[in-house]
């Protein structure tokens, strides 16, 4: 099953775990987003978390999405993402 498939099956159970983790918007970026994803790719997820949220709430997020999804699941922030990166990842980003 493709990336986009997996998202699209899974949609309303990532919102509903990116909720349950204090995420306030999560979208997909990265080669999945792009189309371009291969059947190794992981999937890249820029979030949004409320302010009281702490590293623990990424990793636990992350985990939670690993085992729905059954992939490597990476997790930034805006604020984590590196300036040279920061455009090519906002501007492809699709908030899910």
């Amino acid at each position: 099953m493709s990336i986009q498939s997996l998202i699209k099956s899974n949609h309303s159970l990532i919102l509903s775990i990116a909720k349950s983790n204090g995420a306030k918007k999560i979208s997909l970026f990265g080669s999945a987003a792009r189309g371009e994803e291969r059947e190794d790719s992981d999937i890249d997820f820029l979030v949004e978390f409320e302010e009281d949220k702490s590293l623990f709430d990424l990793i636990r997020l992350k985990n939670e999405l690993e085992d729905l999804l059954n992939r490597p699941v990476d997790i930034v922030t805006e604020n984590s993402i590196h300036w040279k990166m920061k455009d090519n990842i906002l501007s492809e980003a699709i908030q899910l």
